[in-house]
């Protein structure tokens, strides 16, 4: 009997974890897991093989999976749960014999050349170099940035902390926020605007700047409030593309992302029908002597439910990936 191999897309929330046959990459019994119901990788996982019933000799005894922190040491610590580990002991303790321990957004990164075209939606078309790296940005719990460049054998991931980058204002609205923000937090990182947090904080923060009482405390009221005609609650959500637009331009420049840019994670799939109302692509473009480079790069929103886990499973014996 074949063993499967274990895949896992662990964020600040919820930990993704699903098995693989060796050698593909579409991934099987999948299941998303509470992070806050588990001390650690070791009982999350221990729970889902007996779920699954991936155990005794049906048990993975390879395994590649993706963390939503940095994870270049032996210990890990996440940014936004409370789990905290080292490589060595989730090995042993599972009992495997090749274990990748990768970042979320590499896994994004190494998952977008599989995902299929029907679960992409164009923002702008634009016209993609083939031997060019791709940016993969998205606004999640945090802000995940990284980069795949097609290699002579396989993808090679680019993985970045670009969502700790300092947030740049570009008009006068967002020079008030920035001094709003500044005076709770101190140094502003684009991160701190960019998620599911951050958008909450931004509506705060406009009620704020325009005198006016905050009516909801969570990301998914402020975004339900925009749609039903909330003037502040649309202003948060226009503004947060905005600044999205200008950050993934800012990223696709450093990056030299010719190959496109891709946005990812849980938010902008619940935001496609606001993209084009937004200032999104004029912010995304507007660089200036460089305006005519960004403005030639294709943009899509990647809809597909389990890129990162695609991309865990292309780690798992990609040369590349350590």
């Amino acid at each position: 009997m074949t063993r499967p191999a274990l895949i896992g897309d662990i964020g600040g929330t919820n930990a993704r974890l699903a098995l693989v046959t060796p050698g593909a990459v579409d991934p099987h019994d999948i299941q998303s897991l509470p992070c806050a119901d588990y001390d650690g990788p070791v009982s999350a996982i221990r729970d889902y093989l007996t779920r699954v019933g991936a155990i005794g000799a049906r048990a993975p005894r390879e395994a590649c999976l993706a963390f939503a922190c940095p994870v270049h040491g032996e210990r890990v610590v996440m940014t936004n749960n409370h789990w905290a580990f080292t490589k060595t002991a989730v090995r042993e303790a599972l009992g495997l014999t090749l274990f990748k321990v990768i970042n979320d957004f590499m896994a994004q990164a190494l998952g977008v050349p599989h995902v299929t075209a029907d679960q992409l939606v164009t923002v702008q078309a634009g016209e993609a170099a083939p031997h060019a790296a791709r940016l993969v940005i998205g606004p999640g719990t945090g802000l995940g940035v990284a980069g795949v460049f097609p290699g002579r054998h396989a993808w090679i991931p680019l993985p970045t902390e670009g969502g700790h980058v300092t947030f740049a204002p570009t008009d006068e609205r967002e020079q008030n926020l920035l001094r709003h923000f500044r005076n709770r937090y101190g140094r502003i990182s684009v991160e701190r605007l960019l998620c599911g947090q951050g958008l909450l904080d931004l509506y705060l923060a406009h009620c704020s700047l325009k005198g006016a009482p905050p009516r909801y405390a969570t990301p998914a009221e402020v975004t339900e409030a925009a749609g039903s005609g909330d003037g502040v609650a649309r202003d948060t959500l226009l503004r947060f593309l905005k600044i999205l637009g200008d950050v993934s331009g800012d990223a696709a420049l450093t990056l030299g992302a010719r190959g496109g840019v891709y946005l990812c994670g849980g938010i902008l799939p619940r935001l496609l029908d606001w993209l084009p109302e937004s200032r999104f692509l004029e912010a995304f473009a507007a660089k200036g002597r460089m305006s005519a480079y960004t403005g030639n790069i294709p943009v899509q929103v990647v809809t597909a439910p389990w890129t990162g886990l695609l991309g865990a499973a292309e780690a798992l014996h990609n040369e590349e990936v350590e």
